[in-house]
C-alpha cells in the first residue's frame, strides 16, 4: 500500500523511512506529485494489532480515492471517517496529517487529525511547528474541521513523523524526545544533504538511541520544496 521511499521532480523531493515494530503496527505514509501540486500524508492507527494495520490500510485507500475524485482535504478526512465506521464495529481511529502543496506558489494547505505537529525547517533551522488545521483523529467525525495554511520558501523542508520517533527509548527511561529530534533535524538540514540521506541519518539516530528492538512503529517523511533543485540521492544503505 505504500509508495516508493523516495520520489523527486525539479520542484520537490520526498523521502520517507518506516521502521516497523516486531508486532503488527499501524503506521503509514503516502504522497502524490500531480502537475503543480504535491500531496503529502502520514498516518498512525491506534494499537499494535492486525486491526491497526488494517485500519491504516483502510484510511490510506479512502484518502487516495477521495483525492483522486478531486475532493479537498476536509472531505478526504470525512471519507476516511466513513470508511473506518463501515469496516470496523469497535471504536477505531487513526491520527493523520494531510497536506497539499502548490508547487508554483509554495502555499501549503493542511489538516492535522490529532497527529504530532510537523516541523518546518528553513535555512538549517526549525522555524515553527505547524499548529493550525486541527480536527479530531480520523474515525471520529468532526464537523468543525478547519484547514491550516503556511507559505513555504524555496529550499524549505517539512518533516512529518509519528509518535514512535520522539517516544523511541521510552521503555528505558529516556525517550528520544522532540528537542533531540529538532536538534538532529536542524543539523542535518544545515549540512545541505539531500533529503533521502538526511532522513536516513535521522532514522539511524532514532534506532541507535533506542538501542534495541522497537516497541512501536517509527515513521519519518521529509519533503523539500524548490522551484529548480533536482534530487541528489546518496546510495548509502540504512
Amino acid at each position: 500500500m505504500l509508495p516508493p521511499l523516495t520520489a523527486a521532480t525539479q520542484r520537490i523531493t520526498v523521502s520517507a523511512v518506516l521502521e516497523p515494530c516486531y508486532d503488527v503496527g499501524g503506521d503509514g505514509f503516502d504522497y502524490a506529485i500531480d502537475g503543480d501540486h504535491a500531496f503529502l500524508a502520514i498516518f498512525d492507527a491506534v494499537g499494535h494489532s492486525l486491526k491497526a494495520g488494517l485500519a491504516c490500510t483502510t484510511v490510506i485507500a479512502a484518502v487516495r480515492s477521495a483525492r483522486r475524485c478531486g475532493h479537498d482535504l476536509v472531505t478526504q478526512g470525512r471519507t476516511a471517517d466513513a470508511s473506518l465506521t463501515d469496516q470496523f464495529t469497535d471504536a477505531r481511529f487513526v491520527t493523520a496529517f494531510l497536506a497539499d502543496l502548490d508547487l508554483e506558489t509554495g502555499l501549503l494547505r493542511y489538516v492535522n487529525a490529532g497527529h504530532p505537529r510537523p516541523l518546518l525547517l528553513r535555512g538549517g533551522k526549525m522555524v515553527r511547528e505547524l499548529r493550525a488545521g486541527r480536527r479530531l483523529p480520523l474515525g471520529i467525525p468532526d464537523t468543525a474541521a478547519r484547514v491550516g495554511e503556511e507559505i513555504l520558501e524555496p529550499g524549505d523542508q517539512l518533516l512529518l513523523f509519528t509518535d514512535g520517533v520522539p517516544e523511541a527509548g521510552v521503555r528505558t527511561g529516556e525517550p528520544f524526545g522532540l528537542p533531540r529530534l529538532v536538534d538532529f533535524a536542524e543539523r542535518q538540514a544545515a549540512t545541505g544533504l539531500p533529503a533521502p540521506e538526511a532522513v536516513r541519518r535521522l532514522a539511524r539516530a532514532v534506532a541507535e538511541h533506542r538501542g534495541g528492538a522497537p516497541d512501536d512503529d517509527a515513521t519519518l517523511l521529509l519533503a523539500e520544496w524548490s522551484r529548480t533543485a533536482a534530487v541528489r540521492v546518496l546510495p548509502t544503505p540504512l
